[in-house]
This record gives C-alpha cells, sequence and structure tokens, in this order.
C-alpha cells in the first residue's frame, strides 16, 4: 500500500483504504468513493479505483500564500461581478505559479506509476477535485472546483492536481462560500486520481434516487447521452431521460415508467495521443441520435446500483454514472447526497399559475414549478457580466459554475441544451428559480432587452413567452390536513404532472383519462398504426415516422407510450386505487388523430354514437382496443403496478358490458386474475335503471356527473342555448345518482363520483355524503379545498347523529 508522507500524516492515499468517515482528511468526493469501494462493490456495483491526494498536502502548500491571498480578497464584494472575476483570477495565479514541494511531486508521481502498473503504461486517469466541505447532506458544493479528463501522463497528473487546488477560488466558489458564511481556508481541497472508464466509446451520465421536480421519493431518475459524461452535468446537450418506480423494482419488478429519447447530438470523447486538449467534443451521427443510450435492463440494473447506495446512506443521492465502450460494463463513478429537494419539507403547498398567455418563443424542459419574468440578458463570449441586473433572466447555450453570482440574481434561466440534472437545472432548483432548458434555439429566438416570462407551472413542459405576463401564487398549508372517512381521490391525465401532483393529499385517482394520453403523447390513431402499409397520404406517413423512430412493428409504438403514460400515474399514486377509463375519444375527435380521418366514420351527432364500450367490440376497432389492453397488462403484471383499476366508459347494456369483458380476457387482462378488478362509468340512464344488472357483471361503479346530467336532462352541455339548465343538483340527477350509491352499496361494491360538482357545489357534497359515497374524485386544484369542507360535514353530521 502506497502512503507518502510529510510528517506524521499522508500526503496521498489509496481510494480503498478511506471512507465516509474521512471527509475532513481527503474531501466529500474522495470520501464517497472510498465508502462505495469498500462497502457496496461486495453487492456487484462497479467502482474504479484510484488515489487522492489529502486535505494536508493541501494545507502544507496553501499555508506558503495564504496571506498574500488573504490581501487580495480584502474589501472583496461578491455582487460586484467583474470585481470578484478579477480577484478570484489573481488568486488562481498565484497558486498557479507556487510550486509543489518535492514530496509532494513525489507522492502524486508514486501513486500514478502504480496505477500504471496495474493497468498498463499511460493509464488515462481522471483528476476530480474533492473539497473538504462539499458531497455534505446540508451543503451543495458539488461542481464548483475542476475536473481534468483523459490525464495519461505524471507531468499531466501533478499539473492537473495544481489546477485543481487553483480551482478552490473560482468565481463560483468565492460567492457560495462567502454567501453560505465559510471561511475561505477552513476548507481545503483534495484530489481524487482515478482510472478513467472508456465512456467515450459508449455513454455516460447521471442518476438521482429522488425526483428532482417534486421530491418524489420512490423514483430513480436516469440521465445519459453518448461520450464522457461532462456534457450531461454541465448541460452540453439534451440527454435520454428514464424514470424507474423503486418499490416494484425492489419486488423484483422492472418498472420502467418513463423513457424519453435526447437529441444527443454532440459527444466529448478522448483526443489524438500528444494534443493540448485531452478531451474534445464531436458530432453524433443522426441515426444514433435517435436511439437510447441504455437497454431496458440496462436502465434496470443501474436502478438496483442506485437504491443498493441510497439504502447505505440512508438518504436520496445525487450518482453519476459511465458505460465502458471496451468491456462493456457499467460503473459508478460519483456518489453524493442530493441536497436540494431532500432537505425541503413541504408543509405549504405553492403553486403558480399564470393569469394570461401570449405567443410563445420556444419551449423546452421545464426545472422546477414557478414562473418568473424579466428583460432577456444574453450570454455571449463578448459579454459585459457587469450589465447583468437584478430580476433579469439569463439566456445562454448552457450555463457552467463560474456564473452562479449571475444567476443568483435571476428571475429564470433560459438555455438551448440542457436536461433537467444538469449544471443550470441543479443551481436554479438551488436557487430557487424557474429554468427552460433543452430549448435548442433560445439564444436565437431571443434578443437582449427582450420582455419575456418563463413558466414552469404548466407540466414537463416548460414554456418563454412574450412580455411580463400577469401570474398568481397560491399557499396552501398542508401539514395538518385532516383525513375524511369519504376517500378523496383527484383527476388525472398528464403523466408528466403525476410525481408533482401526488404530493397533495389523497387517497389515490378516481380518473385517469387514457385518451388524453393517446391524444397529447401517442398522437396517431391506433389504426392508422396497425394498417401502417394501407396509409397512402404522404404527409401523414412522414409524421408516423417521425413518430415511431426505433418502432419495426409500429403498434409496438402505441402499447410503449400508453403503458408509459398509465405506469407513470400508477407508480405516482401507488398503492393507493388507479382508476383509469379506458380510451373515451368520440369519432371527431379519433379523426383529428394523425392518420385518424382514414378510419373515421362522419357521425351527425359522436357524443352519443361510436364511443366508449361499443367500439371495444366492434370488429371494425377491435384491434386497436388490444393495443389498450395489452399496455393495461404490461402496466400490471410486468411492471406490477396492480393498483390499476381499468374502467369501461359508456357502457349502454349489461350484454355490451359482458361482450367488452371477454375482448379484455382474450387480450390477457381476466376479471378477478392477480387482482385485476374491473369498473363501470355510471353515466347513462340505462346505468341507473339497470344497476343491479351492471353490478353482477362490473367490481364497482364510477358515477359521471357530467353525462349522466346531459343525458338525464336530454340537453347538450356544449350548446350556449341550454347551458343555463345543465346542473348536477337537478332532483332528477339527484335521485339517479342515489340510486347507484344504495345499489352499490347493498351489493358491496365501490361506488366514486368523478365530476367537478362536489367542489364547485358544497350543498351537492354534502348530499353525496350523506348518500354514503365511498370516494370523490376532483381535479387538483380543488382537492384541498374540498377534502377540508368533506371532512368538516362529516363531523357534523356525526354530531346531528349523536344528538
Amino acid at each position: 500500500m502506497l502512503v507518502k508522507t510529510l510528517t506524521k500524516e499522508p500526503l496521498i492515499l489509496p481510494l480503498n483504504k478511506v471512507g465516509i468517515k474521512d471527509v475532513d482528511i481527503v474531501g466529500g468526493k474522495s470520501a464517497s468513493l472510498g465508502e462505495l469501494i469498500q462497502n457496496l462493490t461486495s453487492h456487484g456495483i462497479n467502482v474504479p479505483s484510484g488515489y487522492s491526494t489529502t486535505a494536508h498536502a493541501y494545507k502544507k502548500f496553501i499555508h506558503e500564500i495564504e496571506i498574500r491571498i488573504r490581501e487580495i480578497l480584502s474589501g472583496l464584494d461578491v455582487k460586484n461581478i467583474p470585481l470578484l472575476k478579477r480577484k478570484a483570477e489573481q488568486v488562481r495565479a498565484l497558486i498557479l505559479r507556487t510550486p509543489f514541494s518535492a514530496e509532494l511531486q513525489e507522492a502524486i508521481t508514486e501513486a500514478y506509476l502504480e496505477m500504471c502498473s496495474t493497468y498498463g503504461d499511460n493509464v488515462s486517469v481522471a483528476a476530480r477535485s474533492s473539497a473538504t466541505a462539499e458531497d455534505l447532506p446540508d451543503a451543495s458544493f458539488a461542481g464548483q472546483q475542476d475536473t481534468y479528463l483523459n490525464v495519461n501522463s505524471v507531468q499531466d497528473v501533478i499539473k492537473s492536481v495544481h489546477r485543481c487546488f487553483a480551482s478552490l477560488f473560482t468565481d463560483r466558489a468565492i460567492s457560495y462560500r462567502t454567501r453560505e458564511g465559510y471561511d475561505h481556508f477552513n476548507i481545503q481541497i483534495a484530489v481524487v486520481i482515478q482510472k478513467m472508464v472508456r465512456s467515450d466509446l459508449s455513454a455516460a451520465g447521471v442518476a438521482f434516487s429522488i425526483d428532482t421536480e417534486s421530491g418524489f421519493r420512490d423514483a430513480v431518475i436516469i440521465n445519459g447521452a453518448y461520450g464522457l459524461g461532462e456534457n450531461v452535468v454541465q448541460g452540453s446537450v439534451i440527454p435520454d431521460e428514464y424514470v424507474v418506480f423503486k418499490p416494484t423494482l425492489k419486488n423484483g419488478y422492472e418498472t420502467i415508467i418513463k423513457k424519453n429519447c435526447g437529441t444527443k447530438r454532440i459527444k466529448m470523447i478522448y483526443n489524438k495521443p500528444g494534443s493540448k486538449e485531452k478531451v474534445l467534443n464531436v458530432d453524433v451521427p443522426k441515426h444514433e441520435q435517435v436511439q437510447y443510450v441504455l437497454t431496458d435492463e440496462e436502465v434496470i440494473q443501474l436502478a438496483k446500483w442506485v437504491c443498493l447506495i441510497e439504502d447505505h446512506y440512508k438518504a436520496p443521492m445525487d450518482v453519476e454514472w459511465a458505460k465502458d465502450g471496451i468491456s462493456g460494463q457499467l460503473y459508478i463513478v460519483q456518489a453524493r447526497p442530493e441536497t436540494v429537494k431532500s432537505q425541503q419539507s413541504v408543509t405549504v403547498l405553492t403553486t403558480y399559475s399564470l393569469l394570461e398567455t401570449s405567443k410563445q418563443i420556444c419551449t423546452g424542459i421545464a426545472v422546477g414549478e414557478k414562473i418568473g419574468k424579466g428583460k432577456a440578458w444574453i450570454l455571449t463570449d463578448h459579454s459585459d457580466w457587469g450589465t447583468f441586473q437584478e430580476g433579469d433572466i439569463l439566456v445562454a447555450t448552457q450555463t457552467f459554475p463560474d456564473l452562479e453570482p449571475l444567476i443568483e440574481k435571476a428571475a429564470g434561466i433560459i438555455t438551448d441544451q440542457g436536461g433537467r440534472t444538469c449544471h443550470s437545472a441543479i443551481i436554479a432548483r438551488e436557487i430557487g428559480i424557474p429554468a427552460v432548458v433543452g430549448c435548442e434555439d433560445a439564444t436565437l429566438l431571443i434578443k437582449s432587452g427582450d420582455l419575456v416570462t418563463v413558466s414552469c407551472c404548466q407540466g414537463e413542459e416548460g414554456l418563454v413567452y412574450e412580455g411580463l405576463l400577469n401570474f398568481e401564487v397560491t399557499s396552501i398549508p398542508i401539514d395538518n390536513i385532516p383525513e375524511p372517512k369519504t376517500k378523496i381521490l383527484m383527476n388525472v391525465g398528464n403523466p408528466s404532472l403525476a410525481l408533482k401532483l401526488s404530493m397533495i393529499p389523497n387517497d389515490g385517482v378516481g380518473l385517469a383519462r387514457s385518451e388524453f394520453m393517446i391524444a397529447n403523447q401517442i398522437k396517431i390513431h391506433p389504426l392508422a398504426l396497425l394498417n401502417y402499409e394501407e396509409v397512402t397520404d404522404p404527409l401523414t406517413r412522414y409524421q408516423i415516422e417521425e413518430l415511431t423512430v426505433g418502432y419495426e412493428e409500429k403498434s409496438l409504438y402505441f402499447i410503449d407510450k400508453l403503458s408509459l403514460g398509465i405506469g407513470m400515474i400508477g407508480a405516482a399514486f401507488y398503492p393507493n386505487p388507479v382508476i383509469v377509463r379506458l380510451s373515451d375519444l368520440k369519432s371527431n375527435e379519433y379523426a383529428n388523430l394523425i392518420g385518424g380521418r382514414q378510419f373515421e366514420p362522419n357521425e351527425e351527432n359522436p357524443m352519443i354514437g361510436w364511443r366508449g364500450a361499443r367500439r371495444y367490440y366492434d370488429p371494425k376497432y377491435r384491434d386497436a382496443f388490444a393495443l389498450e389492453c395489452l399496455a393495461m397488462k404490461r402496466v400490471r403484471d410486468e411492471m406490477g403496478l396492480t393498483n390499476i383499476i381499468p374502467m369501461i366508459p359508456f357502457c349502454r347494456t349489461p350484454a355490451e358490458g359482458r361482450k367488452v369483458i371477454e375482448e379484455m380476457s382474450k387480450n390477457g387482462l381476466v376479471q378477478g386474475q392477480n387482482g385485476l378488478q374491473i369498473y363501470v362509468m355510471g353515466e347513462l340512464p340505462s346505468n341507473v335503471w339497470m344497476v343491479d344488472e351492471f353490478l353482477e357483471i362490473f367490481d364497482g361503479i364510477s358515477i359521471g356527473s357530467n353525462d349522466l346530467t346531459q343525458l338525464t336532462l336530454g340537453l347538450d352541455r356544449d350548446s350556449e342555448l341550454v347551458s343555463d339548465l345543465f346542473d348536477e343538483r337537478n332532483p332528477a340527477v339527484k335521485r339517479a345518482i342515489s340510486i347507484i350509491i344504495q345499489a352499490c352499496k347493498k351489493a358491496g361494491k365501490k361506488v366514486g363520483i368523478c365530476g367537478q360538482g362536489p367542489s364547485d357545489f358544497p350543498d351537492f357534497a354534502e348530499f353525496l355524503v350523506a348518500e354514503g359515497i365511498d370516494s370523490i374524485s376532483l381535479n387538483p386544484d380543488t382537492v384541498i379545498k374540498t377534502r377540508l369542507f368533506i371532512a368538516a360535514t362529516e363531523s357534523k353530521n356525526e354530531e346531528s347523529n349523536t344528538q
């Protein structure tokens, strides 16, 4: 074992001889790597080996010039950006002019040569800064200091360590320490000298054991791109994204609930031997850009490793991974505690909503859930940082650590590149401002001085609007929300909002609209996918080809997309029930899907035409319905999300219900098998008058008060001429609802309602509670208000009954 010392304390240590208790000796990164090597390689996790210089080595070095550094930094105002840049450059120049001692150079040399004897001459290593205040649960120092890649000679290793020492005084590091109250000389830096993984020939990225947007703790988020992982961390590319659900993963299921293919237009690779720059970015061929960098098996393996690391540290983790292009093996190259979402205690639910809209300038990936507005400031190579004002919107191709002093003053960030785990995203969350990353062309579409609004409150997609738009912020305490006996569920149609919405106190999902997923995520008519060879329109064929890249059998695109959408909602609310209404588009709505007009009839009144259950067993649509069934089966059987309950809409007769259940059974959804329940919508007069017969077939009923009111009163709810007559509280509608509720109670079957009436009309909610309804499903924005009202109503009813 190599341990070179100057006095009694070592200058360098092998990673396998340090652990997390040694942060003050070798810094957070080195300590964490040593912890992984010592404790988790036995569980099958691959971690590259190496050495670390020590904090003692840095202290001995810096002691000689500490007084001069203090003189340079005296009188520094970190909000004065030009002054900060000038003084930081002076300190770094002083450090680089000060030579290492012979003892330290000898220690680094011996460590590197020992690695060469193990792995071969001129082995490529990474030199990564490891500060003693880095990677701590309550501090986010990560990324402030430098990393050097593909270092492959003794002199270059020594030079890289020297540069890492100097990087303790980057602009961002000085600003951050000042803001957080850390003394510059109470923090030391070590440097990891770690064997490189040949991800330049494959892929690399980051992973989190917590959703970095919502704080949802049961998901592993994985981002990846081709080449070395620096591009993902720095936000130089739009990476692939995968989300894995942890509870079912740990039960043996491969529960990937989200897959997004990023553009990945460049990759970082090794430069030619002898080149001054050790790495460079090159273009990725277009046919590779549309492919995922990881297989599903590799995603699951990484997710399992991330779970093991989280379990070991007993905290949400931020992990960097790499795949070796020679061996094909995956590696974990860093692990640190996540320091933003995991530190937040949610006692108040704060929501942002736009009060107006304007022309959209560009779109990207939403980071955070806030809205910001201000004057755009475009970052270029020649930008004068001193012109950036408090409240400006920073617009850049990508951000980098030294921009943090600007970001601290910004009202929002917009970038061309990056994913939601890149530097821009992490810093935006840490500071608490909205960011829209991965816009691709924001720096071309926005000019300095433009007034813009950055909106991240509308789901996964971040939007940039022209002008300064008005918005409102609503805060609701949620730490002491009562739990009424009546279950309060919510209506969810957009899978990208599911993790966020699940943080609202709830009892599950009473209505997940699969037609929303088909219209917004899939976009293609299922029969156009099943009969692609019959599609003749050139534009339609082009659109289908664009969306289904990588799918030789185009119907699998439908199954994949729908199963991921349902799976995301099912996972977000697991183990609470999630009732998924099978597709209930009308023929005119189906016709608007890509390729739809070729396969849809023209109906005079599609609202009461070929919709719902009638489609499912019709020979003209049966094969398309089979795709829905296969997606549902995948979610329940392969993902393990047995909390999913399919629900049949617009089922006119019990005989029709039996035909649908038979079709479902043909496609692997057998009622009662693997706990499968099947519900029906109670939205037609026939559902009311024949409720007992329907209950012989189905396991529960969800009352659709909109259609039930419309068809009971014989009016078109969309017609302004009769809209004043539309009222769920009409005695005829209430009587119909009462009949359904009482029949379900008598039969011991579940009964709920998924209309907006209970939140709009308190007396209607009181009526439902008095009737004994099991659950009420609401739009998310009214869940807390109605939950409080229902709890108060139940309490009042109990008091009346005891008197």
